[in-house]
């Protein structure tokens, strides 16, 4: 988060509000549960860290002083660091394939039903994401997010089936899974 925070304010100085409603619109409806004071928090840290400063901007007798926030040197430094680093999200798959090890060693559960409901859990996720993206106009940059995480969904339940079958044979073939 506090990466994206400082991407939008190298465009231009903003205050809260607007970089709130910005990072809304890029992420779509999966920015809607952003908490609002989520980004003070970020950038008060920001802040904090010296990668941005804040000015007070002059309020209209309606309309109270507002906190301005623009990037610092070093703030430019770290978006130009972040936007060159070549990265992939972490995948959950490794914690989960490692929860099924443990319960079917430590014999806590079993892992085809732990599948299951990992799978439900996902297939969950899937439809919302789906109604989701139905919702965006075409060629939306939202809609091309929400077409990644349904993608990803789509390959972490496949991966799910992979484990179904692997768990579902011998326990001895299992337990060196």
């Amino acid at each position: 988060m506090q990466d994206a925070v400082l991407a939008m304010l190298a465009k231009e100085p903003a205050h809260g509000y607007n970089l709130r409603a910005r990072l809304q619109r890029s992420l779509g409806p999966l920015g809607e549960s952003m908490n609002p004071g989520q980004i003070y928090v970020t950038l008060a840290r920001l802040e904090k860290a010296g990668l941005v400063v804040c000015e007070r901007a002059g309020g209209l007798p309606e309309r109270p002083e507002r906190k301005v926030y623009a990037l610092t040197p070093a703030g430019q430094q770290r978006v130009a660091a972040w936007l060159a680093e070549v990265g992939w999200p972490k995948p959950d798959l490794a914690e989960f394939h490692l929860k099924l090890a443990a319960a079917a060693a430590a014999r806590l559960a079993d892992p085809v039903e732990l599948v299951a409901a990992q799978r439900r859990e996902l297939l969950r996720r899937l439809r919302e994401v789906q109604r989701a993206a139905l919702n965006e106009p075409a060629g939306s940059r939202a809609g091309l997010l929400l077409e990644g995480v349904v993608l990803r969904l789509q390959a972490d339940l496949r991966w799910l089936s992979a484990c179904e079958r692997a768990w579902s044979g011998n326990d001895d073939e299992a337990e060196d899974a």
